[in-house]
């Protein structure tokens, strides 16, 4: 796969394309200093970018192709995964993984929504986008976990939920909507984190949970900026205005206390060490698992509905 360059990422490249042609003449010339110089101008370069990323850049750095998606976490994260299948009713919903797993010494059930990397294994998993018997895989091995009392580790990353006539007639909404109603009063710990995409009720219908994580570069909305510009402006070409209206960065949600913590990302973004982004992220979950499963369920259940029912709410 062809390495993907986002629009402000070009003027780093080609600074650090000028500096490896450098480096291949230092063989023959003295240039030493000037390699140095040059040096100093890709780092600076760099740390006034991705310093200073505007909201539309995160917008494009969560959609980045070669991030991490669930199914890398889960490898690079957990042992002993077991995935399991279907909701028990129509049928196995690819674009949402999950099953129980081992986070070091916590056994878990995660779930997470997967995206493709090329053409084919994007319409396998149909872009993230989940179908209603997905919610209810989801929700079905939510239930497993509570029976078994393992905690619930939820990875959010899409563009939404399948908006197709054949997941309205298979009851789309009542599924996100069950899902909500279920996870409210699950009796096992609940940990929510976007990992690129969180876009409206498709990635809320596995997003109640006790503590919402959010990556450095992700998005989480009600809708995509594109589809905002669309029906305020009537075209895309307003995407970035509408990024920036939406507040919808971990800055800006942590404000206003929609999610809880924000998980920092390798400098540049989650793609470029998805290694060192597993092991932060891995670490984060841990320390969240010692606190929440210390409580007991029906604090847990208390605690849940008080955080989501005081969302909005606000004094003059």
């Amino acid at each position: 796969m062809a390495k993907t360059i986002l629009d402000f990422e070009k003027p780093i490249i080609e600074l650090e394309e000028k500096l490896s042609e450098m480096k291949k003449l230092s063989d023959n010339l003295n240039i030493d200093n000037e390699i140095k110089i040059i040096e100093e101008k890709v780092q600076h370069l760099k740390e006034n970018i991705y310093k200073n990323l505007t909201r539309w850049q995160r917008v494009q750095l969560a959609r980045h192709p070669e991030r991490p998606y669930t199914l890398d976490y889960i490898y690079l994260m957990t042992q002993d995964f077991i995935e399991l299948h279907g909701d028990r009713n129509f049928k196995d919903d690819k674009a949402v993984v999950g099953g129980f797993a081992k986070i070091d010494e916590y056994k878990v059930m995660i779930i997470g929504q997967q995206k493709g990397r090329d053409t084919k294994s994007n319409l396998h998993r149909n872009f993230g986008m989940m179908n209603p018997e997905g919610y209810r895989k989801a929700l079905r091995l939510m239930k497993l976990a509570e029976k078994f009392n393992k905690p619930v580790i939820t990875l959010l990353d899409t563009p939404g939920a399948y908006p197709g006539l054949e997941a309205e007639e298979r009851g789309q909404a009542e599924a996100i909507a069950r899902n909500l109603f279920e996870m409210a009063k699950l009796k096992v710990p609940i940990i929510v984190v976007i990992i690129g995409e969180g876009a409206s009720g498709g990635a809320l219908g596995i997003g109640l949970g006790d503590r919402i994580l959010m990556l450095e570069n992700s998005w989480y909305s009600v809708i995509s900026p594109e589809s905002c510009s669309s029906i305020l402006w009537r075209s895309w070409e307003f995407k970035e205005q509408a990024a920036e209206a939406l507040k919808l960065t971990a800055e800006d949600l942590i404000k206003l206390k929609i999610i809880d913590r924000i998980v920092q990302e390798p400098f540049g973004g989650a793609h470029k060490d998805h290694n060192a982004m597993a092991l932060i992220l891995k670490n984060v979950i841990k320390e969240e698992l010692s606190l929440l499963i210390k409580t007991k369920p029906e604090k847990l259940i208390q605690n849940r509905v008080k955080k989501f029912s005081e969302l909005g709410v606000y004094e003059e």
